[in-house]
């Protein structure tokens, strides 16, 4: 071999080494493709309203006391039903039982003693059959009556959670606009200061404008920055939030087709006619009141214990007896039967009746002192929710014809500077003043939509739309 084919050779052998370890690495075994990004949600807030009644944890717990509720209803009928039980028992004789008999009884001799006689069989087997019935017992139907009362209660507690649940998805709906509107707004004032920005340095090549100029149309653009940054890292936080109140996985990006546009709600005309339409709709208020029937019932329940209680009972028994060696063939099972009335007549408790029946009372007052309470948080609740909305219509009346002016004011001082007879002071201050009017506005708009929102709720408006299968 010559040196020449011994270095083709080599380099041969050093090519196939270097893509052996090549394909030996993970990172380069497969190009494994990458997984695919989750396809936005697309939702507009009745979507993300209907989403969250489905999903949203809180109200699932909400649906399941529901369910719990009506168990507890079932539960309380088994008081005045029948009860039918049976039992079937075995015993192995050990050691078997016995009777002492005089002898002399059958001898006519009483000096003879006892003998002992084994009355048991080896084995021995007993089958019942056991029937019972409350025929009267007043604390049964009172129960029953407080579980259908503690049912309604759970229900009107489902419609408080929906309630809360559908506001606040709402309130977070509103969040991510607002926040996704600030975002634009500070990416339109850089867009703004851009122009200007190009405005001044061609007037400074005309010689126009100072040197000075140029550095703060690019200080102005600058200092924009973090408030962008700011923008987009509340936008996210925001969208995060409004996953959560959801229900939705936090890994599902959101699109949002409803904007932060001004919607007039129907608002009561007077402070009296939504404390009015409150008392009338709120499902606290009207959980309170159930509760209040419901103490009435404990009263009654705890007043029956002192009353007689009149039962009935049945049984049926089978029953037999044998040794072993004998065959179940041969076994024999009379049958036994039984019925009867009992009446349990309470005497004396110790106090126990008289001290449960004061406790139910007590309570009764406790509830109807909480539902009073309750009458005027929501009175002051009404108020304080109707001013808000009221306060926040005048101000979007007021900051649309402000944002009108104020774009009208920029555009003139924008011309001004390009034609060299205004000054950069001037134009900060329009745009400033163009910022802080679209940003008022903005919030004026949010607050309306929070605040009606909020008085929905107040005014017990908000009812679930559709409930998930139970």
């Amino acid at each position: 071999m010559n040196h020449r084919t011994y270095i083709h050779n080599l380099h041969r052998i050093i090519a196939l080494l270097v893509l052996f370890f090549a394909c030996s690495i993970p990172g380069h075994a497969e190009n494994k493709p990458e997984p695919s990004a989750k396809q936005p949600l697309v939702i507009s807030l009745d979507d993300a309203v209907r989403i969250g009644e489905q999903h949203n944890r809180e109200l699932e717990i909400a649906r399941l006391d529901k369910r719990m509720a009506g168990q507890k209803v079932r539960e309380s009928w088994a008081e005045v039903l029948p009860h039918l039980s049976s039992s079937l028992t075995y015993t192995r004789t050990l050691k078997p039982s016995v009777m002492f008999l005089p002898v002399g009884a059958l001898t006519g001799n009483p000096s003879l003693g006892t003998q002992a006689i084994e009355i048991s069989s080896d084995n021995s087997s007993i089958a019942s059959l056991n029937l019972s019935q409350n025929i009267f017992k007043l604390s049964a139907f009172a129960g029953i009556k407080a579980a259908g009362l503690v049912r309604q209660i759970s229900d009107q507690s489902f419609r408080q959670t929906n309630a809360g649940v559908v506001t606040s998805i709402r309130r977070a709906y509103y969040d991510v606009l607002i926040a996704t509107e600030k975002r634009k707004l500070v990416e339109q004032s850089i867009s703004r200061w851009e122009a200007a920005r190009k405005d001044t340095n061609a007037l400074f090549r005309q010689g126009v404008a100072a040197d000075i100029d140029t550095l703060k149309a690019w200080l102005s653009v600058e200092n924009l920055r973090p408030d962008l940054i700011r923008a987009q890292n509340n936008e996210a936080i925001t969208a995060t939030n409004l996953k959560r109140v959801m229900g939705v996985d936090q890994e599902t990006p959101l699109t949002l087709t409803s904007s932060l546009a001004f919607h007039e709600i129907a608002v009561p005309q007077s402070v009296a006619a939504a404390y009015s339409e409150a008392l009338d709709k709120r499902p606290d208020v009207r959980s309170l009141s159930l509760q209040a029937e419901a103490e009435n019932a404990k009263v009654m329940a705890a007043r029956s214990e002192g009353l007689p209680v009149l039962s009935a009972f049945g049984q049926v028994e089978a029953q037999t007896q044998f040794n072993d060696g004998t065959s179940l063939d041969a076994t024999r099972w009379p049958v036994s039967s039984t019925a009867g009335l009992q009446l349990s007549v309470p005497i004396f408790s110790g106090f126990a009746t008289s001290a449960r029946i004061q406790q139910a009372k007590i309570e009764r007052l406790q509830t109807r002192t909480r539902y009073e309470d309750l009458k005027s948080q929501v009175r002051a609740d009404v108020e304080v929710r109707l001013s808000n909305v009221v306060e926040a219509r005048k101000r979007i009346d007021v900051q649309s014809k402000t944002i009108a002016v104020a774009e009208r004011s920029y555009r003139i001082t924008t011309l001004r500077l390009r034609e060299g007879i205004g000054s950069r002071l001037e134009l900060t201050d329009a745009e400033f003043q163009l910022d802080t009017a679209k940003t008022n506005y903005l919030q004026a708009v949010y607050d309306y939509l929070v605040a009606s929102a909020e008085l929905e709720k107040s005014l017990g408006r908000i009812d679930p739309a559709v409930e998930a299968k139970m």
